[in-house]
């Protein structure tokens, strides 16, 4: 592997790991400011959902219920804007995260408006954009193929860091990422709930700036790579002799 295949493929699992970090974030938008809703971790809403069923008080299921498939419908078009793409960082992948950061913005900016989190109807609205941002995001990652980075799933990670380990008798594995997924997104969600002390569109608005940036920078350094990548592979001409 050449160096500027390594750099690009450590920038491309900074850049996995800062989202992850901003799907702790929407997280804790959804949970605490929108009626205790998972836009990025659907493990939770499915649970909530089989507690609610169950008749258990206090819990929701039309929110978690709405964002389970908003999150499926955003990873269908997510795979279908990549399924011809090969793997790795390329323009779509930029304008990808470029539509999330979008949808974040404007999100945050619609609760600037509202003043607030808005009435039920419109809060739901919220919730089936955010957690279709979040699936849109999650299967981009997934074509990244970034290994234990999915930005959104932590569970299989910690699986991995704890049966792979050498209390498990592991030989050895990429602990450093897997640690840094499942710390980042605890962060993440951390933070989350700390800003909605001050406004619901503060943590929207951090994680709209994260996916902006991961967006632009993953696609200035695939720019970069791909530019050197030709200059390499242009044939040298040959000097005349004297």
């Amino acid at each position: 592997m050449d160096v500027e295949t390594r750099r690009q493929r450590n920038l491309t699992l900074i850049l996995m790991l800062a989202l992850t970090f901003s799907t702790g974030i929407v997280d804790a938008v959804g949970y605490l400011g929108l009626d205790k809703v998972f836009a990025g971790n659907m493990t939770g809403n499915v649970v909530i959902l089989g507690m609610a069923v169950a008749g258990a008080e206090g819990l929701p299921w039309v929110g978690p219920l709405i964002a389970l498939f908003a999150f499926m419908a955003g990873a269908v078009i997510g795979g279908r804007t990549l399924r011809r793409e090969s793997t790795g960082w390329n323009t779509r992948t930029s304008w990808s995260f470029t539509a999330v950061a979008l949808a974040l913005a404007t999100l945050t900016i619609v609760t600037v408006v509202t003043g607030g989190v808005p009435p039920k109807p419109a809060e739901l609205a919220i919730t089936t954009l955010l957690a279709a941002s979040m699936g849109f995001q999650a299967a981009v990652a997934r074509h990244l193929a970034v290994k234990d980075v999915t930005t959104v799933v932590v569970t299989s990670t910690i699986t991995g860091l704890a049966a792979d380990s050498w209390l498990a008798g592991g030989s050895g594995q990429p602990w450093r990422r897997r640690a840094a997924a499942v710390v980042l997104i605890a962060l993440g969600a951390l933070v989350g709930a700390v800003l909605l002390r001050f406004h619901i569109a503060v943590p929207l608005g951090l994680a709209a700036l994260i996916s902006g940036g991961a967006a632009v920078l993953g696609h200035v350094a695939a720019h970069e790579a791909r530019g050197s990548a030709r200059v390499s592979e242009t044939p040298r001409t040959a000097r005349p002799r004297a």
